[in-house]
């Protein structure tokens, strides 16, 4: 009788990590239209850096220092923050990513009001300065 209560247990334990996990893997996918979205600060060193600033100010929080998903805020978030240097983002177009940055999905706020369209792009490249430099 113990074995069976210890094995529902560990059933219940395992599902739950299940869920969770599956959860996290859920794909947020951006609409067709913003994957042809061009990034006027490509390859720019300044708006790089810029988005750096704003990205310690307002993303750090919850994405972590090094954009892992991983920041303090993001703990307790459901789904969790993005890890931004999986391959699921790495693919993902400029104009995805600023979609998303603009759109949000709960619990990510959209940043269309707080953040200029600038700004938004900024960030873009701060994230993919991330990704390459991991």
């Amino acid at each position: 009788m113990k074995n069976k209560y210890l094995f529902l247990i560990v059933l219940v334990l395992i599902l739950f990590q299940f869920d969770k996990i599956n959860a996290q893997s859920q794909t947020w996918v951006a609409p067709k239209s913003a994957y042809d979205l061009i990034n006027p600060f490509k390859g720019n060193e300044k708006a790089t850096a810029e988005g750096k600033k704003l990205y310690n100010q307002m993303c750090v929080i919850c994405h972590g220092i090094h954009g892992k998903g991983n920041g303090s805020a993001g703990v307790a978030l459901s789904p969790k923050p993005s890890n931004f240097l999986t391959i699921n983002v790495v693919n993902e177009t400029d104009g995805a990513i600023f979609w998303k940055l603009t759109e949000g999905k709960s619990p990510m706020a959209s940043y269309k009001d707080a953040l200029s369209e600038n700004q938004r792009w900024q960030l873009v490249n701060y994230i993919r300065y991330l990704e390459k430099n991991k």
